[in-house]
């Protein structure tokens, strides 16, 4: 984050016109690509082929303005150009870049006339990825199609055919500003905090400018909170360097959400009368072992659990700062207390760190490398990486959810698994440089050399941090979560996630380049050992169950894994499955839709990642246990009832105990414990038919439900049945502004219930029912939405029934 000065004018260029391919010029906006520009003007789709990395675009921007004055600059910044471009201001080179993810600001004071003309000329790279290059890889990779992309500082993102296919980004992805100073520059601005007992620790350390003849003396730097605020004064020494700290007494401490309040403290330099807003800082404690498990924030072990980030708009990479923070709060709404941006993406905007700071979401940050040999032997790139990462970790630093930085996304993987030596993928820039810039700057962090390592082969999942599609990819059965000893998932869990916007059975899907099957068939696997059904004959004859099953069968996979992980006696520490959000319309790996609406498997995932979950889970001859976990930082205060029932209607057992969890602890607890006598809870000795075909775990506090599992020993309910014989009731009840509260009751057990009303969207969805149970829920309506009823379904449902 940067430093604002009061009495600096920032101006964001954001009008441009663009051209390039016989195409204009036509409008567009920046921060934006060439895609973005045409997708606006109505020139381009998803589906269309087109090649931008083939021809060269030309941005163009004319301003009004006007010469820096005495006791001024004029500072012109790019926060990022992809990928090679020049750039000239009124007919003269300002600077040529070759990443990027590379900031360049330039003083143009005197270059600047009334009226001014910016141009940014980005090269094409289809000839630059034509050349021999050298050194020669040692190994190659088919994630791209491309392999001389590995001497450029750009993304994958659109050059990656099987999940980020094109259009590749071309132009100024990130702002342009003019920014006009006076009086006092802040050169650079280093903030650390840390924690001494109670206390928290502010180091600073800024660089100043005078513009005006008159060097600053002092600095008086404060620590804001509420009503709190702590200060200190720093000697500004002859070179304009101010270090010093502020110690803030019983200071209020950052927590990821899940396990307490993401406290956050303002700060101000003053300098004279001139107010430096430096940004917020929180103050927390992160810690791990050798190899960045586990996690501890706060001397407490943090289970993290969360997703892969992909950007908000993958063709024009320049969404609204309300897109970003919604897609934050999607995840947060979801339980997740960790997002990982992926070494095939690109680096993320003040925006999105900002959001996570607030609500408290941890940041595992891989630096943008993947897949290739890099070519750190030349001198010149490896000048450009360092720098690139100085400027990450610069900017990274002072936030609170920085949880973890990684080298790269699957190098070390790549080199093995094509029978390459294991050190041969050891790379000494990720091995060596990167932990000694971490160290020469201050950066606090746990730090992965690779995703995934660790053990004599990286991808070990029982020895080091995993990519784990055990289940999933591998189609291994659900207990292979448990068999792999899994201790961290970087990445998990990815399937062909049905949005509910489908309505046909052929949609677009990811798939590993090269491979004969898709992430649809991994779907389709699953649907056949969950829920007994022949997929490609369901799908000739009846798409419209297909599509519903599929929407359920993710999350219940999800669930599953999820579940295993979390209990106390398992080895994993966090789970981030791949991924939080679609990058194209379609079956997508996100449990978000492109446009950002939930999937089933989001909701599944909401009560597995809940800060107060419930699960359960089969032990085989041992029956089936009951889990709890209580994150929040209050106890725990509840009573949990379990009842079996057989037909799915007859209750035939019932015990219920009172719980009492400590903060950020769980229980684990046998149901035949709780009974006190055995029932054959998983139906694993099988001496007759069984007793019990549903297993129900409730957690109630005085207030009602807090949450609630079930377990199937024999087999899934999704035959679907008549709406009387279930007897599934949805009643709407009172109504406030946009919302209705309705009321779900059901007879029979009724599976993955969810409620339809055009123009309003429920709190709960995907939810279950037992026997004589009752579930409220709120409906939320867009704004100027009317209240005209809707329905409900059920996997085990015939048909739907109206909300009355």
């Amino acid at each position: 984050m940067r430093a604002r000065v009061e009495g600096h004018e920032t101006f964001p260029l954001e009008r441009w016109l663009v051209s390039g391919a016989g195409i204009g010029p036509i409008s567009a906006r920046v921060p934006g690509t060439a895609a973005g520009a045409l997708r606006d003007a109505g020139l381009w789709d998803h589906g269309d082929e087109r090649d931008f990395d083939a021809d060269e675009w030309t941005f163009t921007c004319r301003f009004s303005g006007a010469p820096a004055v005495a006791g001024e600059e004029v500072m012109l910044r790019f926060d990022g150009i992809a990928t090679v471009a020049d750039v000239e201001l009124n007919g003269r080179p300002l600077v040529s870049t070759s990443s990027m993810f590379a900031a360049h600001e330039i003083d143009v004071g005197a270059l600047l006339a009334a009226e001014n003309e910016l141009i940014v000329r980005c090269a094409p790279l289809v000839p630059l990825l034509r050349e021999k290059r050298h050194p020669r890889a040692r190994w190659r990779t088919r994630v791209v199609s491309e392999p001389n992309l590995r001497f450029l500082r750009t993304t994958m993102l659109g050059r990656a055919p099987g999940f980020a296919p094109r259009p590749a980004p071309v132009g100024p992805w990130r702002p342009v500003t003019l920014e006009r100073r006076r009086r006092l520059v802040v050169d650079s601005l280093e903030l650390r905090a840390t924690t001494a007992g109670d206390d928290g620790i502010l180091s600073v350390r800024a660089r100043l400018r005078s513009l005006d003849a008159t060097p600053a003396r002092s600095i008086d730097v404060e620590v804001r909170r509420g009503g709190t605020t702590a200060a200190a004064a720093l000697r500004v020494d002859d070179s304009g360097v101010a270090v010093g700290e502020v110690r803030i007494c019983h200071v209020e401490r950052w927590w990821p959400h899940t396990h307490g309040e993401p406290s956050l403290y303002d700060v101000y330099l003053r300098v004279d009368d001139v107010v430096v807003d430096a940004g917020k800082v929180g103050f927390r404690t992160v810690e791990s072992r050798a190899d960045g498990l586990p996690l501890r924030l706060n001397d407490c072990e943090v289970f993290a659990r969360g997703a892969v980030w992909t950007p908000v708009d993958v063709v024009g990479l320049a969404p609204s700062a309300e897109e970003v923070r919604a897609a934050v709060a999607a995840a947060c709404d979801a339980g997740m207390n960790m997002l990982r941006i992926p070494g095939t993406a690109c680096y993320e905007t003040d925006v999105f760190h900002d959001a996570c700071d607030e609500h408290g979401v941890l940041v595992w940050q891989d630096l943008m490398f993947a897949n290739f040999d890099y070519p750190f032997a030349d001198d010149a790139f490896a000048a450009l990486a360092e720098a690139e990462v100085r400027c990450v970790l610069a900017r990274l630093a002072p936030r609170p959810s920085t949880a973890v930085l990684c080298g790269n996304s699957e190098v070390e993987q790549q080199a093995t698994m094509l029978g390459l030596e294991p050190a041969v993928a050891r790379v000494p820039f990720f091995h060596e440089r990167v932990p000694e810039l971490l160290c020469e700057t201050g950066v606090d962090v746990p730090y992965v050399t690779s995703t995934p390592s660790g053990g004599d082969l990286p991808f070990r999942p029982s020895r080091g941090v995993a990519n784990y599609y055990g289940v999933g990819a591998y189609r291994r059965p659900l207990d292979d979560a448990r068999r792999a000893r899994v201790r961290f998932a970087a990445e998990c869990l990815a399937f062909a996630n049905v949005p509910d916007v489908a309505t046909g059975a052929d949609l677009p899907v990811p798939r590993d380049v090269g491979a004969d099957w898709d992430f649809a068939d991994v779907r389709d696997h699953y649907l056949r050992e969950l829920f007994a059904v022949d997929p490609a004959a369901l799908r000739e004859t009846d798409a419209g169950r297909y599509l519903e099953l599929s929407r359920a069968v993710s999350g219940e996979v999800m669930a599953a894994t999820i579940g295993e992980w979390r209990r106390s006696a398992s080895p994993c520490h966090g789970a981030l499955v791949l991924m939080l959000r679609d990058v194209r319309p379609g079956a997508g790996w996100g449990v978000l839709d492109n446009r950002g609406g939930p999937k089933v498997a989001w909701w599944y995932l909401r009560r597995a990642f809940a800060p107060v979950a419930i699960w359960l889970t089969d032990e085989g001859l041992d029956g089936v246990d009951v889990h709890i976990a209580n994150d929040r930082p209050q106890p725990l205060a509840a009573q949990l009832r379990v009842a079996l029932y057989r037909d799915r209607e007859l209750l035939v057992e019932e015990v219920t105990a009172e719980i009492r969890l400590s903060p950020h602890a769980a229980l684990s607890r046998g149901v035949e414990e709780l009974l006190g006598r055995f029932v054959d809870a998983s139906y694993a000795y099988r001496f007759g038919a069984p007793g019990h075909d549903l297993v129900a775990a409730t957690l109630e506090a005085d207030d009602g439900l807090v949450t609630q599992a079930f377990a199937f020993p024999v087999d899934r309910p999704v035959h679907p049945e008549p709406a009387e014989g279930l007897g599934l009731e949805v009643v709407a009840g009172s109504s406030s502004g946009s919302t209705v509260e309705v009321v779900v009751t059901s007879v029979r057990f009724a599976y993955c219930v969810r409620l339809h009303a055009e123009g309003y969207r429920p709190l709960d969805d995907a939810f279950s029912v037992e026997p004589g149970g009752r579930r409220a829920v709120t409906l939320v309506g867009r704004p100027g939405a009317r209240w005209r009823g809707g329905s409900a379904t059920a996997l085990n449902l015939a048909g739907s029934v109206a909300i009355a």
